[in-house]
């Protein structure tokens, strides 16, 4: 029933896509801080130097010195940036293949709450373990969040991408792993599947007969 009419479906990437271990890159930037410090960071809120790189407000050059100065963080750009992308853990080639399925019967797009340091890795990730150049490949359009200067769980991140591709949202699915752009999501009056595990993308298409 959940793709009944649905023509265009919107996907998140981490925790969706690829799987996501959030406190895996707290611990590890945690070890380059003084003894007892404590990295504000989570899937629900962070503090206000992330939101800044996940809007394009700020480089990585300013991300990696920002950190030093409010977490008083010892470490090179190099021990940054493997810490900060510890949480990226892998992508399920079942899932790869998924995509490459549903690309055949719907429109597809991707909305992801970025960096540029983690949009590097994911792209590292797909050419090193998959026959595709690039994450974009698999949809018609991806919309990264430091690209667009826009980031969930902001309505307008999804009525730019309704707007910008003429999509009608009674007829578009988002998926995310996140209640707070889900939630969104809904207000804009797009249809939403909230993914939560131990549940898969592939699961949810495979019950559908997809």
């Amino acid at each position: 029933m959940i793709l009944q009419n649905i023509k265009n479906i919107i996907f998140d990437l981490g925790g969706v896509i690829i799987n996501i271990d959030y406190g895996k890159s707290i611990r590890e930037l945690e070890k380059f801080c003084q003894p007892g410090r404590t990295i504000e960071y989570s899937q629900k809120a962070q503090s206000k130097l992330f939101d800044l790189f996940e809007t394009g407000a700020s480089s990585a050059e300013v991300f990696r010195q920002q950190l030093r100065e409010t977490y008083a963080l010892e470490a090179t750009d190099e021990e940054i940036d493997t810490a900060w992308n510890a949480m990226l853990l892998d992508i399920p080639k079942e899932r790869i293949d998924l995509l490459l399925e549903l690309g055949k019967r719907y429109r597809i797009f991707l909305m992801s709450n970025t960096n540029e340091i983690h949009l590097k890795r994911f792209n590292e990730m797909v050419e090193h373990s998959f026959t595709i150049p690039s994450l974009d490949s698999l949809f018609e359009k991806t919309y990264y969040s430091h690209l667009i200067g826009q980031r969930k769980p902001d309505a307008i991140v999804f009525e730019q991408i309704l707007a910008e591709n003429e999509l009608q949202k009674e007829e578009t699915l988002f998926i995310d792993d996140s209640i707070q752009h889900i939630e969104s999501a809904n207000k804009v009056g797009i249809k939403t599947l909230h993914l939560q595990p131990p549940l898969t993308i592939n699961e949810v298409f495979r019950d559908a007969s997809v």
